[in-house]
């Protein structure tokens, strides 16, 4: 088979795929003079191409999607997934998975990848009037490589914490990209006005947040240990899954220090629409935050007062 006829069968693969036109490529194709056949496959792709935009699957609802052809139960089997976002019902063709279902693994893949290796905007951080520090990491490549490096701060940036935040504080909030930067953009500005009521209900204020860039969990063990703060609550962004990019966790620990264990954190996981809403999550923070300063504990010691 030459290239000319290959690339005709590309074309015609690629104007299916859009149009979902079965037969109409092929129809057409046999109407046109063989040396014109290439030209005018490649013109109705290009204006297919332009003239309409293709669905966005990731926009699918995991839970309602199904794909099983011939179901005994579909309501039943829909019943159960409404339950979890497991890709259950998925189908398949022959021994493998649907294009479908293909396509949606592979869409959600990049989501993931992108939420890990791209960074919080700038103009998110001044939007919400963060204070803008950094880790000993210079790069993603290390931050992901050398936790450690994601979890200490150099002399100047310590300085900016300590003037930002003072001395001795009694609820700190910080926000730290984590390994998902989608996540901070998606729930931080829901849940930390939602805290911050919450806070204010006790007679609680706290000073300006501070934005960590390259942070692991641990970097507020560093700022704990230069401000002296009472509490502190890290809003985090984890790693991402095929469910979701944008899950965000509540750290929150009773003065933090080097060297703590971890069992002294008290969290609140997988904060996303799908989860637990950033307003709930920002309110239940807030009734944490006060009994930790109540009862001078966090972690498996809360649960225990």
């Amino acid at each position: 088979m030459d290239e000319q006829n290959i690339r005709k069968m590309v074309e015609q693969m690629v104007e299916q795929m859009i149009n979902g036109g079965g037969n109409q490529v092929k129809n057409t194709t046999n109407q046109i003079p063989a040396g014109q056949a290439t030209t005018a496959t490649t013109t109705a792709t290009a204006t297919a191409v332009s003239s309409e935009c293709l669905p966005d699957i990731t926009k699918i609802d995991l839970k309602s999607w199904f794909l099983l052809d011939h179901a005994k139960n579909k309501e039943e089997y829909l019943h159960m997934k409404s339950k979890t976002p497991a890709r259950l019902g998925v189908g398949r063709a022959g021994a493998r998975y649907k294009t479908m279902s293909m396509l949606r693994v592979r869409a959600d893949h990049a989501a993931a990848q992108d939420a890990v290796f791209s960074d919080v905007s700038e103009e998110f951080i001044k939007k919400n009037n963060f204070i803008f520090v950094k880790t000993l990491c210079k790069d993603k490549d290390e931050y992901i490589t050398r936790p450690d490096l994601g979890r200490r701060f150099g002399k100047e940036e310590l300085e900016i914490i300590r003037k930002t935040c003072g001395q001795n504080p009694k609820v700190l909030i910080i926000v730290g990209d984590g390994l998902s930067s989608s996540a901070i953009e998606a729930n931080v500005e829901d849940m930390i006005p939602a805290m911050k009521q919450g806070l204010s209900m006790y007679q609680i204020n706290v000073p300006p947040s501070l934005f960590i860039k390259y942070a692991r969990v641990g970097a507020m063990d560093d700022v704990g240990q230069a401000t002296d703060a009472d509490v502190i609550c890290m809003l985090v962004g984890e790693r991402p899954g095929l469910v979701t990019a944008e899950s965000m966790s509540a750290y929150i620990c009773y003065k933090p220090k080097h060297g703590i264990p971890e069992s002294k954190r008290t969290v609140i996981s997988n904060i996303h629409r799908g989860g637990t809403t950033p307003v709930e999550a920002g309110a239940h923070a807030a009734e944490l935050i006060k009994k930790m300063l109540d009862k001078k504990v966090s972690g498996i010691e809360l649960n225990k007062v």
